[in-house]
């Protein structure tokens, strides 16, 4: 391994342009390599719940984890480290050295569209959790980078909007899990788009002070991709590295700033510094080998694809919440079963945006299903409404000046996100021959910036001009706005379908070609209705989309879009044993819940789904999950209702009082409050003690199983004379006890749950009251102050 002594020696080797040349990226996901001190490029990838490699390419598969709210869901550290060990080497097996996660931002509120990719509501969960997911992968040599620092909650303006928030709440919430995963040891850290109290983060005195500063940071602060926007100021930040490459604000106007006295040279040496450093701990310098984190998990074994399946299947269960149950679930065997809905064979197994992938295997619930009872199945209405892309053979075509063939290929979707870029491309051409299934309109689209044109059988439909409206990399590149036409089809031909998209500057690739048939004759909302009716039980799986939940876009409700909770209620009347699976990332209303028997949460599930969920739907396993995010009954009952910027700019008003907290100083209840999950048996609460900066709490299974409880920690200071949370998450830890059996929790308390800032952290003399119990809003263990004295 280099020392810093030796990095310092390579740094002083280079000059100011080969010093400046390392600091931006070389292409939009590597780094520059630099043979004069025997670097290599280093490979990024977007994660987090999953490994996707540099680009876009649908031939190129990968290990689809759960979402990091499922993973929130587990409350499980050891899990959530043994997963980052998947994903290690995952990266290992794609050349990937750098994995942009975990993503360590709040459920500010319910509303963020991108919060799928986050751990939970609260800074203590996320910090425990974040701190598992960079060790497992960190043990693998693979470096991870906590994001997006800071105070990035919402994704509306996401690249403008300046959010206005106190000195507390910065420290004491939205900081803190950073400061953990620094602690832990993470190689890297990535700024995010927003500003925060005046600053753009790839210009925020933050990411000197506290990240490198006060909390000792050594690693390495990349941007977020396009974050860095001008020279100067972010050059005399703590900014390292700018992405992608090779354009971008620094380059020859940096060394032109250095020159000019406008950035210290020393500020550069320090960059390089921080680059080799990580490259030399991801095996990217000549003679470096990749460093585990010291005493962290091993990573799992990619060539082990039977045991990565198993790992996933269970992290199924041990994330999925059981909100209700009138004793339906676990299902007995030899019941006739109607599976409903169109997420019981195409589940959502991640969100929207740049954490996306291509999963390496399916698994439906409706074939986990068929594969242990009688089912039949029942779509019920089309939910989304968006086009959908054609399915391969799909020819994809590079032109150039009169329609000279530059590049062709085969691909196995007409969503394309990326082909080769090859000089002189004016063209990129999507086409397929549609194999007609059903007499009547059919809606075909394209998707693109630029010109747009759709051809069928060689007749034009649609000519359009679709100009650049945004500067969201997540829009422009991932998420094109569409342009559709009807065109009636005789079921049983095939027809020659083309779609063309000119090519223009800064209008990224992305295109799509796409097909869908006319609805059905028959009625699909009664069909599913009248399959419930006949069947013993009902399984109703509804789903958010990626129109809905998905980076570059907020929620403007938390209603199911499609219909959807029309057809619960229908169900739920026809047949009393409906059991719901809620398919989604974040929180949504269930105005049903109390008619059904019962209620589960899935999240976004990963590639093991469907396996994972019927283990939990026949008892093989006991869902395992708790609410990482409280759940509203209403929307008009949310208590954080501002996370739309307003001129550009976001106040977090409530301070402190983030999710259940600010649930706690309200009247109102939740559907489900945070930590709120149950499981296949019963436990009574009987004792808790203080022991220093130790609870304990004494449970027992009052069930007919075995179980996982999930003993959670709270603490209040109603005399306290800062203000403060009404209550607050101050430790957990997971027990198991078989029927009958009592067990012991032993809930650590760190002293930073009793601090707080101002200007340092500091502990207010006196008792804190200790509140022990199953979640948040029903802490039945409570110890008075005179008793709960916690000292250190």
């Amino acid at each position: 391994m280099h020392d810093d002594h030796e990095l310092v020696r390579l740094v002083g080797k280079l000059d100011l342009p080969a010093k400046v040349r390392l600091l931006a990226g070389g292409t939009v996901w590597q780094s520059c390599a630099e043979p004069l001190v025997g670097l290599r490029a280093m490979t990024f990838s977007d994660g987090p719940a999953g490994v996707r490699g540099p680009g876009w390419d649908e031939r190129r598969t990968s290990l689809a984890l759960p979402s990091p709210s499922a993973l929130g869901a587990t409350w499980d550290e050891d899990l959530v480290e043994r997963l980052g060990g998947l994903l290690a080497a995952e990266a290992r097996r794609k050349d990937v050295d750098v994995l942009l996660a975990p993503v360590l931002n709040l459920h500010r509120t319910p509303y963020g569209g991108r919060h799928f990719e986050c751990f939970s509501e609260d800074p203590l969960l996320t910090a425990r959790l974040g701190v598992a997911y960079v060790r497992g992968v960190q043990a693998g040599g693979v470096a991870a980078t906590p994001k997006h620092f800071v105070a990035n909650e919402t994704e509306t303006d996401r690249l403008t909007h300046d959010v206005l928030v106190g000195e507390r709440a910065l420290r004491e919430v939205y900081l803190a899990p950073f400061e953990a995963a620094v602690q832990a040891g993470a190689w890297a850290v990535m700024s995010a788009y927003n500003a925060v109290n005046g600053h753009s983060m790839s210009e925020s005195p933050l990411l000197t002070s506290p990240l490198k500063d006060e909390w000792g940071f050594d690693g390495l602060v990349v941007s977020d991709w396009g974050a860095v926007r001008t020279t100067v100021a972010s050059a005399v930040s703590g900014q390292d590295l700018s992405m992608p490459g090779p354009w971008g604000p620094w380059g020859e106007r940096l060394v032109a700033a250095v020159e000019a006295g406008e950035v210290p040279e020393a500020l550069v040496d320090d960059k390089v510094l921080r680059l080799l450093r990580l490259a030399a701990r991801v095996g990217a310098l000549e003679g470096a080998d990749p460093v585990a984190l010291s005493g962290a998990a091993g990573a799992s074994s990619a060539e082990s694809p039977d045991a990565d399946a198993r790992l996933l299947r269970e992290a199924v269960s041990a994330s999925t919440v059981l909100l209700h149950n009138n004793g339906v679930l676990p299902l007995a065997p030899g019941l006739s079963t109607a599976v409903i809905g169109p997420g019981a064979t195409a589940a959502r197994v991640q969100g929207g945006g740049s954490s996306g992938l291509y999963p390496s295997a399916e698994n439906s619930l409706l074939d986990a299903l068929t594969r242990r009872t009688e089912t039949v199945h029942a779509p019920g209405p089309r939910i989304d409404d968006r086009p959908t892309p054609v399915d391969a053979p799909v020819l994809v075509r590079v032109l150039g000046a009169d329609d000279e063939v530059l590049f062709r290929e085969h691909r196995l979707t007409g969503r394309i996100l990326e082909t080769r870029e090859v000089p002189g491309a004016e063209v990129l051409e999507i086409s397929t021959a549609l194999h007609v299934t059903r007499t009547g309109a059919w809606r075909l689209a394209v998707a693109g910036y630029g010109r747009l044109t759709l051809d069928v059988d060689g007749v034009r439909v649609l000519d359009v001009v679709q100009p650049v409206d945004t500067d969201d990399p997540a829009v422009k590149h991932l998420r094109p706005p569409h342009h559709d036409v009807e065109v009636p089809l005789t079921e049983g031909t095939v027809v020659e379908v083309v779609a063309r998209r000119e090519l223009g500057e800064d209008t990224g690739m992305a295109s799509m070609l796409a097909a869908d048939p006319p609805p059905p004759a028959h009625d699909e909302f009664a069909a599913a209705v009248e399959a419930a009716k006949r069947c013993d039980v009902a399984v109703v799986v509804v789903s958010t989309t990626d129109a809905i939940e998905s980076e570059g876009r907020d929620r403007d409700t938390l209603a199911l879009p499609g219909g959807q909770d029309a057809l619960v209620g229908a169900v739920c009347a026809v047949n009393p044993n409906t059991v719901v699976v809620v398919n989604s990332g974040g929180p949504v209303l269930l105005p049903w819940r109390g008619q059904a028997a019962a209620v589960l949460l899935t999240w976004f599930p990963g590639q093991e789904g469907g396996g994972g969920l019927a283990d939990v739907l026949f008892g093989d396993r006991e869902p395992g999950g708790r609410l990482p995010t409280t759940w509203p009954a209403e929307e008009a009952d949310v208590p954080v209702k501002d996370y739309l910027p307003v001129a550009q700019k976001l106040p977090y008003g409530e301070g402190l009082d983030v999710g259940y907290r600010a649930w706690a100083a309200t009247d109102v209840a939740p559907a489900y409050w945070f930590g709120h999950g149950l499981g296949y048996t019963t436990w009574d609460y009987e004792e808790a003690r203080v022991e220093r900066d130790v609870v304990r709490v004494r449970v027992r299974n009052t069930g007919h199983r075995p179980g996982r409880e999930v003993v959670q920690v709270y603490l209040s200071r109603p005399d306290s004379a800062v203000v403060r949370p009404a209550r607050w998450l101050a430790g957990f830890a997971a027990v198991t006890a078989g029927p009958g059996e009592s067990v012991e929790a032993v809930v650590e308390i760190p002293q930073r749950a009793i601090s707080h800032w101002v200007g340092e952290w500091v502990v207010e003399p006196g008792a804190f009251t200790v509140l022990a119990g199953p979640n948040a809003g029903d802490t039945r263990l409570r110890l008075e102050r005179e008793n709960a004295l916690l000292s250190w």
